[in-house]
């Protein structure tokens, strides 16, 4: 999907890696190719920050003179690994967002001086795109409202195969519904909160694990994490962290919290923390619905289970 442009537009051959088990091989594949521009997803940009801080790699010994452009993406990018990636690489780096339903990017932040001046921003609709924020009755919102996120453009999906409910559900009259909540600032960039179906419900407040987890992953000992809410009689739900530390590193659910607390309302602060593995597909998505299943056994956000 990500390499149609450069196919149609110049021509240009795209080069696709069958595993990248050892980060190393995305650079001797870049030196090799004489690479201009390379996508990446969030495990991969960790895996390739932490072994350049290790000394695994070293980007000396390989030709990245070519290397214009990298787009980081699959889901909402912390602002501690982009502004890692744009500290270590000898590139420009956008931060792209879109989804298959709808042919891919739809919003790129696309100009490097843009993406640590708008932390957090997918940047603005791409050529072909248009894009708004919009209340459950599909009235427009203004800057700074969140609501859900929906496209128009000529590539998006014709249908869901066999599945009509779900296709009207998602198609009404020429927009496609992302799932996904979102907001815009007066500059008109967009912002990513969360998924629909992933937010939680707490004593009566909606919390956006997007926002935890972007926090959380400012800790310098974690590698990954993800947050779901966790049953509770009171709350109806709490925050749950599934923590993943970096290799060699420890913390308890004391320190973890600790560190939350400083930064966030007490609401939004995990009550639970688990030390996990952090469950991705191999596109980088988080797994959500598995790690509900495991960790709650609920496979469907709670709040929405009556």
């Amino acid at each position: 999907m990500f390499l149609w442009a450069s196919f149609y537009a110049t021509g240009a051959t795209g080069t696709l890696l069958k595993e990248i088990s050892d980060p190393k091989w995305i650079f001797e594949a870049f030196d090799e190719e004489k690479g201009t521009d390379m996508v990446m997803v969030i495990p991969i940009a960790l895996a390739v920050l932490n072994a350049i801080k290790k000394g695994e790699i070293k980007l000396s010994d390989y030709d990245l003179s070519r290397w214009k452009y990298l787009e980081v993406g699959a889901q909402p990018v912390p602002f501690d690994v982009i502004k890692g990636v744009v500290e270590t690489l000898p590139c420009g780096v956008s931060n792209i967002y879109g989804i298959t339903e709808g042919g891919g990017g739809g919003t790129f932040n696309l100009y490097p001086e843009d993406v640590l001046r708008k932390p957090g921003s997918i940047g603005k609709p791409t050529f072909g795109v248009t894009a708004k924020i919009v209340d459950e009755k599909g009235d427009e919102l203004g800057s700074g409202e969140v609501g859900e996120l929906i496209f128009a453009s000529n590539r998006m999906m014709k249908e869901y195969y066999n599945n009509p409910k779900k296709t009207a559900e998602t198609l009404k009259d020429r927009w496609l519904y992302t799932g996904d909540l979102a907001k815009t600032d007066e500059e008109g960039f967009f912002y990513i909160v969360d998924r629909m179906k992933d937010m939680i419900t707490s004593g009566g407040e909606n919390v956006y694990p997007v926002e935890i987890e972007n926090v959380l992953m400012g800790h310098p000992k974690i590698n990954d994490v993800a947050c779901i809410g966790y049953p509770n009689e009171k709350f109806i739900e709490i925050v749950l962290a599934i923590v993943e530390l970096k290799e060699g590193e420890s913390l308890t659910e004391g320190e973890v919290t600790e560190f939350a607390k400083k930064r966030l309302t007490s609401y939004k602060v995990p009550q639970k923390v688990i030390f996990d593995p952090v469950m991705r597909n191999p596109t980088g998505k988080l797994m959500k619905p598995e790690m509900r299943e495991k960790y709650t056994g609920r496979k469907e956000a709670f709040q929405k289970l009556e």
